[in-house]
């Protein structure tokens, strides 16, 4: 998938705007340069999630694929120590 162009605060301000009611929802999508779908998949995503809500989601999600990573190693280092265990010297 595509990166987005806007951050995911922007994204969130741009779902607050459309909140308002002031413009249209096609007329925001317009002036940001996203589809219609787009907006409603972003609406699914951050729905009543705040700016700091999403950076905390944003720190988390890095954070758990660090610890995704270093227990991925470790299982590699228990594998290769238990083949070198189970050969006779």
């Amino acid at each position: 998938m595509r990166p987005s162009k806007l951050s995911d605060e922007q994204i969130v301000a741009l779902l607050r705007e459309a909140e308002k009611g002031e413009k249209s929802i096609a007329v925001l999508c317009r002036e940001v340069g996203v589809t219609e779908v787009t907006f409603y998949r972003w609406r699914r995503k951050f729905a009543g999630s705040t700016v700091t809500d999403v950076r905390r989601l944003k720190q988390l999600e890095k954070e758990n694929a660090r610890l995704l990573r270093l227990l991925g190693q470790r299982d590699v280092e228990i594998d290769a120590m238990k083949d070198l265990l189970r050969k006779k010297w």
